[in-house]
Parts: C-alpha cells; sequence; structure tokens
C-alpha cells in the first residue's frame, strides 16, 4: 500500500504563480509521455538492507498502474502545483516487510500481510509493522540481556533526574522493586533521596520468591524505558532495603520487574502492577510478548549477550515462524494454564492430567527451569533413561547435584529424547503440542580445562506445581495477550543452529480421552488460602477473648452437696 500525503504551505499568489499555473496541462503531457523515458524503471535491480538490531534482508516492489490518461494529468498537475508555492512538504509512508530471504526486486512483494487484520483489530493486537499502531515495535528488539541462568533484564530509567538500572523481567509475580540501599551483589542501587519525584507512601512490603525474598517501602516515581513505549508513566515502586538469597553472585540486575496481575502484587492487589500502570496511562494494548534467546549460552560466558525482546502492547511478527497457538489463562493471578499431557519421545506418560496441574501449572518467565510436581518430574526421568542411548547415566545429573561433561567437540544433545507439553487450545475440545528439543533442557555451563564441555539438566521437582520456565520459553515467541485472557506460543526465530530450530509446535489434537477439566481438585489458590486462614484465625482469638473471660470470674462455690472446690472427691479423698 502506497500513502502519498502532500500537504501545502499556503502563501500570496503572484503573477508567476498563476501563469505557472496555467501551464499546468502543457506538464502533464509531459509528465506523461517524456517522464517514463528520462527515468526508466529497472526490474533486476539487486541490493540488501541491514537492520539497526539485527540483520534483515528485504525486498520492495511497488508497482504504480494508472490506467486512465486523465487520471495521469491530474497526479501530475497537483504534483507540480504543490512545488509552484512559496514552500512545500512532502510525506511518503511506505511500510517495508523485512523477512530473511535473497533480495530479489523482479519478484513482486505481496504487502496485504502489512495490514492489521480484522481479528487483531477485534482482539486488541497491535502488529509491530501497523502504520497505524500506537508504539513501534521495532525499536524494542533486543532491549532484553542476560540467560535463562541469570536472567533476562532491561534497561530503566526512575526518578528525577533519572537513574539507570538494570531490572529482571519476571511473569510470575507483580512488584516492581529496585535495591534501595547497597548489597555485595550489585554495583549501584536507586537512590531515593535524589530523585524530586519520588513520594513515599509510608507502607512495608515484603516478597518471598522461590529463590530468595526481600523487604522494603512502597511509594511511587516516574520511569521511562529507553527501548519501549514512549513517555514517562508514574508507578508503584516497592524500595528494597533488606534482601535474603534475592541477589545472587554474577548478576547484572538491581531490581525486578512483575508482569503478572494485581492479585498477587504485595502487601495487597490495590497496589497497581507495572503493566496496568503503562496500559492505563498510555492507552497501549494490554497485550506484551517475550522472546528469550540465551538458548545454548554457557552459565560461564562472562560477556552480556543480547538477550531478545520484550514487546509492550503488541506483536512482532519477525520474532517468530509459523502459526500461533492460544491456551486460555485460567485464573488472572499467574498465567495459569492447563496442561493435558507430557511425552518424551514418542513415549506417553499416561498419568491423570490433574497430576500435571497440582497445584497449579504457570508460565512464568522469572524461573529458570522447566519445573514439574514430585510424580510428574520421577515419570519423566525414568522415560529419558528408558529412551535415551546412555547406559547407567549418574542420577546426580537428573537431581542437579552433578554435571555431565563430554569432550569438548562432542554432542551429547544426540543422546537425548524430546519432550512435548500437550496445552489445551482456546477451543477447549482441541489440545496443541509445544515441543523442546535435548539443546533447551540439557544446558551448557562450563567448561574444564579446555578439554571438557559440562552440561547441567535444566529440569527440577516442584513442590508449588508445574511451571512452565526459561527452559521451554527460550524456543518460543510467547504473546501475553491479557485482553482475551490467553497465552500464545510460536516457534522462536533465534532458537536455532544451523537453520534447525530448538523447539517445535503442532497441532490441533483432539483432547480425546482427557478430562474436560484437568484442574478440578486442584488446591485452592493462594488469596483463598489467605482469607481461610484469616477466619481461622479470628475463630480461634474469639474463644481465646471467652476462655479468659471465664478465668478471670471468680469461681462460686456451692454448699448444697455438690462437686466444689470445697467439696471435691480429691477432698473427700485426703481426708
Amino acid at each position: 500500500m502506497l500513502v502519498i500525503s502532500v500537504i501545502f504551505s499556503f502563501r500570496k499568489l503572484t503573477i508567476e504563480h498563476i501563469t505557472l499555473i496555467l501551464y499546468i496541462p502543457a506538464a502533464s503531457v509531459w509528465f506523461t509521455y517524456s517522464l517514463p523515458k528520462i527515468i526508466p524503471i529497472t526490474n533486476n535491480e539487486n541490493g540488501t538492507i541491514s537492520d539497526r538490531v539485527q540483520h534483515f534482508e528485504a525486498k520492495l516492489s511497488v508497482v504504480c498502474l494508472v490506467d486512465v490518461k486523465f487520471g495521469e494529468m491530474l497526479l501530475y498537475g497537483l504534483l507540480l502545483l504543490s512545488l509552484s508555492f512559496w514552500t512545500s512538504h512532502s510525506v511518503f509512508k511506505i511500510p517495508l516487510k523485512i523477512f530473511a530471504g535473497k533480495f530479489n526486486a523482479s519478484v513482486q512483494l505481496d504487502l496485504r500481510s502489512l495490514r492489521k487484520s480484522q481479528s487483531a483489530v477485534e482482539s486488541g493486537l497491535s502488529l509491530a509493522s501497523d502504520p497505524a499502531g500506537i508504539v513501534d515495535f521495532l525499536d524494542m528488539i533486543n532491549n532484553l540481556k542476560g540467560d535463562s541462568g541469570r536472567g533476562y533484564y532491561m534497561q530503566m530509567v526512575i526518578g528525577t533526574p533519572g537513574q539507570t538500572l538494570n531490572i529482571l523481567v519476571d511473569t510470575g509475580s507483580s512488584n516492581f522493586a529496585v535495591a534501595a540501599a547497597a548489597h555485595p551483589y550489585i554495583t549501584h542501587y536507586y537512590n531515593r533521596a535524589l530523585s524530586s519525584t519520588y513520594q513515599s507512601s509510608s507502607r512495608g512490603v515484603a516478597v518471598k520468591y522461590t529463590q530468595g525474598e526481600w523487604e522494603g517501602e512502597l511509594g511511587t516515581d516516574r520511569i521511562t524505558i529507553p527501548q519501549g513505549p514512549s513517555g514517562t508513566v508514574t508507578i508503584n515502586i516497592a524500595a528494597i532495603l533488606t534482601s535474603e538469597g534475592f541477589f545472587l553472585p554474577g548478576i547484572n540486575w538491581q531490581g525486578i520487574l512483575g508482569f503478572a496481575y494485581p492479585l498477587l502484587a504485595r502487601p495487597d492487589p490495590s497496589v497497581e502492577p507495572f503493566f496496568n500502570s503503562v496500559v492505563r496511562q498510555t492507552g497501549i494494548p494490554d497485550v506484551f510478548s517475550l522472546q528469550m534467546c540465551g538458548a545454548g549460552v554457557s552459565a560461564s560466558t562472562t560477556a552480556d549477550p543480547a538477550g531478545g525482546s520484550l514487546i509492550m502492547g503488541g506483536v512482532e511478527p519477525t520474532l517468530y515462524q509459523g502459526s500461533v497457538w492460544y491456551t486460555p489463562v485460567l485464573e488472572e493471578w499467574y498465567y495459569q494454564v492447563e496442561v493435558l499431557k507430557l511425552e518424551v519421545g514418542t513415549q506417553n506418560l499416561n498419568l491423570d492430567c490433574k497430576e500435571y496441574n497440582s497445584d497449579k501449572a504457570i508460565v512464568d518467565s522469572g524461573t529458570t527451569l522447566l519445573r514439574l510436581p514430585g510424580n510428574v518430574f520421577s515419570a519423566v526421568v525414568e522415560a529419558i533413561m528408558q529412551t535415551s542411548l546412555i547406559e547407567d547415566f549418574s542420577t546426580g545429573f537428573f537431581d542437579g547435584t552433578k554435571l555431565a561433561c563430554w569432550m569438548r567437540g562432542e554432542s551429547p544433545w544426540r543422546l537425548f529424547p524430546k519432550i512435548s507439553i500437550y496445552l489445551r487450545a482456546t477451543n477447549t475440545s482441541q489440545s496443541f503440542r509445544i515441543t523442546i528439543l535435548p539443546q533447551l533442557y540439557v544446558q551448557p555451563v562450563t567448561s574444564i580445562d579446555g578439554t571438557l564441555d559440562c552440561f547441567r539438566f535444566g529440569i527440577s521437582p516442584s513442590a508449588n506445581g508445574l511451571v512452565i520456565g526459561a527452559t521451554v520459553m527460550e524456543g518460543f515467541y510467547v504473546i501475553f495477550d491479557r485482553a482475551q485472557k490467553r497465552v500464545g506460543f510460536a516457534v522462536s526465530t533465534c532458537a536455532e543452529n544451523g537453520g534447525v530450530p530448538f523447539a517445535e509446535i503442532a497441532g490441533p489434537f483432539l483432547a480425546e480421552g482427557v478430562a474436560s477439566d484437568c484442574t478440578s481438585g486442584v488446591p485452592l489458590r493462594e488469596p483463598v488460602m489467605w482469607v481461610i486462614a484469616y477466619a481461622l484465625m479470628g475463630i480461634c482469638a474469639l474463644v481465646l477473648i471467652v476462655l479468659l473471660i471465664l478465668l478471670i470470674l471468680p469461681c462460686r462455690r456451692h454448699r448444697d452437696g455438690e462437686i466444689t472446690d470445697e467439696s471435691s472427691l480429691v477432698r473427700h479423698r485426703i481426708k
């Protein structure tokens, strides 16, 4: 689609201008018949373009067909008219489709895919290459750094004047918290005293994670994201004053950015999470998407790799290949989804689907590994040992206490099977399958003497449900479509080696032989349990008050032969 906008800046017309206007018909005829001979259009020019962030090759074919001679004359006449005024400006907007492939101008490019589809309009999604989009998603490409072992983080500017910090991206929590005091494992922290826009709420807050915890004070301040939505947003900030096991050696981030729902916010859901504030104040669609590109990166690497992209407000088509498959969000606290079954290689684990969802199944970028409930983890390890090509493999590798090492140059991945997770589709009678290859769950950690490469097992047991963490997410472009209460998966363009992707996706499959609800009977979610706990505490307090009243009141003594303190069986026995 070619959109031509000609903007005129009018001044007083002079005799010379009027004379030029009279020449329009003649000039139009000259443009129609002579211009194509002077500026020929060829079809066999070749070249390449380089994107600012990562290299792409593109092709652009613009075909202008004008069948009516009068239309040609009118177009060229208007163009000449605009040039005849004192000042004039022309703005040409040509959406480009960027993709991998050889540049060939002789092949016509179909620009229809750049238009926002009707389904995208209805769902509130905004495509990155949509010229009417609120934000420019191409500026957000590669705005993440890090890897699964050290976390994925982005740069943010907090306060006035701005203080730049790296903030961990976590879809498994809802608080935005930054270090506000010195810590041995961080290089710098957010100094509230230096920000003129910081406002304290004088409320304490504490959050515990699967690993680590922190305590601090709530407040608000302004933030900007250099590679994010434009503008300044005022958000809730938890200033971390003390922590235990939260900041770790070797990390390069100083805070955490929770993208989950308000129900998980601490100390209560009235604390509006970061992304809710961004959507409300900027008007972007309530959707964000993640590409995490740390697959195959050794944890011993000291360099800071370009770790991926966080697209806020929509979906960037160049970050995935193939189709996007969506699964419903069951509860808006974590991004809770429904897992129907697991396969190791082609072997179905044949467990009750409720086992996979006990006590919940969530998608969490802040969790390093694929975490499975105890029974499921044991079944997966047993199936891997049966189907892998390794005999008498050490159990220490699977329980995370030992590394497995191979001679440098040898590939251990050919010895392990694929692992597939079946998720319920938005059409609840169907499912789809996301599959990770061994390159994602047998992860390089370090090398020894330059001769051995050592790996860890990227799956671990969990006491808090199934967690689809970075081990799986690194193979996919994951879309958190909060407006439609769904999470989407598509194969990532950065999780591959030699053109071979580390992940696969397929469907639809009929959900036959699977319970209509694999989450029934699952323990109550955390906020409900808190309500029950407080109710029980209230009942206990009431009982204690009654008992205290009874203890304080003096004992009544009866002299009519009833058993009292004065006429007890013990007293009579003593006598």
